[in-house]
């Protein structure tokens, strides 16, 4: 167990010392000035961040991963479809409304929506679309003909809220489906389909694990989309800096800080284990050997969330925003900066990780980790990029999810299902939460010093997850139509040395 857990803490390391050492390089040059203070606190957080992951990705493979795969295989093998569906149903719903991420997200709005009732409203468009990703697999219905329909709608709601005056609130709507693919869920969710699928067999059991994330990224912007548009009055937003002061962190909003995340993290992780006792008792009868090993995953990602939620909240919401204000100033070096925080801070999302390894699992190596997290980045990277733009310009989210999402379900038509289903899947979690709490705060900083403030930020800065979750679809379909058209010239090649061979050279080869 120890040279696991050293073998995690070396690889969230490797994760977090980018982002760590772009922002502290940035700040001793012209473009930026933090104070001493500024920079020892991140400085701090970063080294909690590095022991937050490290238990989180331990936990999630003692206890977060196995939980999914027998909660999912064990459903489905009772036969009960309306068991099945109806528990990924609450299930969706109670884990997305513990979810910190979207929390996170809930803070920062709470001036224009009431958080609990965002949360509520996000949690059961998590919990319909959950249900109907289990049914997908169960009937092996195609991912992708179900993303192009509800993409389409999901334009056209958009497209209503503009013209009834209520389009400041189409980029959060958007936000909000990236925000609750977190870290507690992500892991859950994809063992889950793995489970299921796994359970109902089938030639392509491998492809219908993947996608959960997909269409529970599509539920909640349909469900806040409606909530909006059946809103009565107008609703407006206001920016509060001193939820991004770094002295407020340290002072008297520590403590309260540190018990606000644990009790997120306790409801979290009561909820799933709950549920897990329940279905235990009931109908998966595990031994106690597995539920030992279960239990202790569970107290390693507790204590790695809490680490974890606490240094972004206390070192890295702060400093994101106080590098969007000063870089604003100089919009060329913010765009720069943006892509280049965006290639590294994707490595730090606990999730990304838990992902990256099932994907090179599932596709037998073919897609390895190390290239799904290049894709990633350099995805990611661009979307953070081309929000900076957007948000020095201020035009629409829609000018760039409308044709981002076109070329990337076109796209889909060229490749094989499994990669669409990674590619959709790896769009919701890439925007984890250090998306939220140190990508988006930068982009609020800087819309605050080059706009008004107001509704503009809401208008301008939000947006940026759904960005976040956009691009690497099209990155990561990209590498799967790479390795399609590698293994094609490979088997050719082969085929023509054969062709080309006499008959001696043909027994020598075989």
């Amino acid at each position: 167990m120890l040279n696991t857990l050293l073998a995690k803490l070396k690889e969230s390391f490797a994760s977090v010392l980018p982002i760590t050492l772009i922002v502290l390089l940035v700040a001793h040059t012209p473009l930026v000035t933090l104070s001493v203070k500024q920079m020892l606190v991140f400085a701090i957080c970063a080294i909690f961040l590095v022991v937050g992951i490290g238990l989180f990705n331990l936990g999630a493979d003692l206890a977060m991963t196995p939980m999914g795969e027998h909660v999912g295989s064990g459903l489905a093998k009772s036969r009960r479809l309306l068991l099945l569906v109806s528990v990924c149903f609450v299930m969706g719903v109670l884990i997305t409304i513990a979810e910190p991420d979207l929390s996170v997200l809930a803070e920062q709005v709470e001036n224009a929506i009431y958080p609990k009732l965002l949360i509520g409203t996000v949690g059961v468009g998590v919990g319909l679309f959950l249900l109907l990703a289990i049914i997908k697999i169960v009937f092996k219905k195609d991912l992708s003909s179900i993303i192009i329909f509800f993409y389409m709608v999901l334009f056209m709601l958009g497209m209503l809220m503009i013209s009834m005056g209520k389009s400041t609130f189409v980029p959060l709507a958007f936000d909000s489906g990236g925000v609750t693919t977190g870290p507690i869920t992500v892991p859950f969710i994809m063992a889950l389909g793995v489970g299921v699928a796994g359970a109902i067999g089938g030639r392509n059991a491998n492809e219908n694990s993947f996608g959960l994330i997909a269409l529970c990224s599509v539920g909640p912007i349909l469900a806040l989309m409606g909530l909006i548009l059946f809103s009565k009055g107008d609703l407006t937003y206001e920016l509060s800096e001193s939820a991004y002061s770094i002295d407020a962190s340290l002072g008297a909003n520590f403590l309260p800080t540190v018990a606000r995340v644990a009790k997120e993290v306790i409801i979290a992780l009561g909820l799933i284990v709950v549920f897990f006792a329940v279905l235990q008792f009931f109908v998966l009868k595990l031994t106690k050997t597995k539920l030992m090993q279960i239990g202790f995953g569970i107290i390693y990602t507790f204590v790695g969330l809490v680490i974890f939620l606490t240094a972004v909240a206390v070192g890295f919401m702060p400093i994101g925003f106080e590098l969007g204000q000063q870089l604003a100033a100089m919009p060329r070096a913010l765009v720069i900066s943006g892509f280049v925080i965006g290639m590294v801070v994707v490595l730090a999302e606990p999730a990304v990780h838990v992902l990256n390894k099932q994907v090179e699992e599932i596709t037998g190596g073919l897609v390895t980790k190390r290239s799904m997290l290049i894709a990633l980045s350099v995805g990611v990277g661009i979307s953070i990029g081309l929000s900076m733009i957007r948000l020095i310009y201020g035009f629409p989210l829609i000018y760039y999810l409308i044709p981002g999402y076109f070329i990337s379900l076109g796209l889909s038509f060229f490749i094989p299902k499994l990669y669409t289903a990674i590619a959709f899947d790896s769009g919701g979690v890439a925007s984890g939460p250090l998306t939220s709490s140190f990508i988006l705060p930068l982009a609020i900083g800087a819309c605050a010093a080059i706009h008004d403030g107001g509704d503009s930020i809401l208008s301008y800065a939000f947006g940026i997850v759904a960005m976040v979750a956009m691009t690497p679809l099209i990155t990561i379909q990209l590498l799967g139509f790479k390795a399609i058209v590698s293994r094609a010239l490979r088997n050719r090649m082969m085929m023509r040395r054969i062709q080309d061979a006499d008959d001696e050279q043909i027994i020598d080869f075989v």
